[in-house]
């Protein structure tokens, strides 16, 4: 039996507490992004898609999906699996389609994204992404894996203090003062750099 190409799914919010009362969402949903939703859990495993689509709920970041579940064949899954992309371990790394960037360290994790680190303000020669890509360029980040929650290749580096401090000192580049308070206080000891595909 062919897999269904749409779901029909309850999305709540996670967030909710036993106080308030979120709002519970019906909708059609393309077995894809619901596939593609479990694949960060998942891996490209066949086996484990098909319990959590037999279990019937999903939590994926604060929103949780729930669905009659049912019992799909291995090989329908296997084939739908077969056309998301493979990690490629040789690929190379590359600051121009880099994403995203999480700095992680001891009870830290900040994301920091293009958008957020681009732009140039005032007063400031250089934006916090210009210098945290020269950083990652000259830093030869590691390949790690394939992310399907961000859809790109992740590459991780490991700073020398040095690099840290720079991107402490250029932290008032960034858009956001709460992200810039944030790296100025953080002890780095790795970053993650999510590179997308071209095409």
């Amino acid at each position: 039996m062919p897999l269904p190409e749409t779901i029909r799914v309850k999305l709540s919010s996670e967030a909710a507490g036993y106080i308030s009362v979120t709002q519970v969402v019906v909708q059609e949903m393309p077995l894809r992004e619901l596939v593609e939703l479990m694949l960060g859990l998942t891996g490209k495993d066949a086996g484990r898609v098909r319990e959590l689509l037999l279990r019937g709920t999903l939590v994926s970041g604060g929103s949780r999906f729930r669905w009659t579940g049912w019992d799909a064949e291995i090989a329908a899954l296997e084939s739908l699996l077969a056309t998301f992309p493979n990690p490629e371990p040789k690929r190379a790394f590359s600051a121009e389609r880099t994403i995203c960037a999480v700095l992680k360290g001891p009870g830290c994790r900040i994301e920091v994204t293009r958008e957020a680190g681009a732009p140039r303000r005032f007063l400031h020669g250089r934006s916090f992404w210009t210098v945290l890509m020269e950083l990652a360029a000259a830093g030869a980040p590691r390949y790690i894996e394939y992310s399907y929650k961000h859809g790109a290749d992740c590459y991780r580096l490991e700073p020398a203090r040095t690099a840290v401090a720079q991107l402490r000192e250029n932290a008032g580049a960034l858009k956001y003062s709460t992200l810039e308070a944030q790296v100025r206080q953080a002890v780095v000891e790795s970053i993650d750099l999510y590179v997308a595909r071209e095409g």
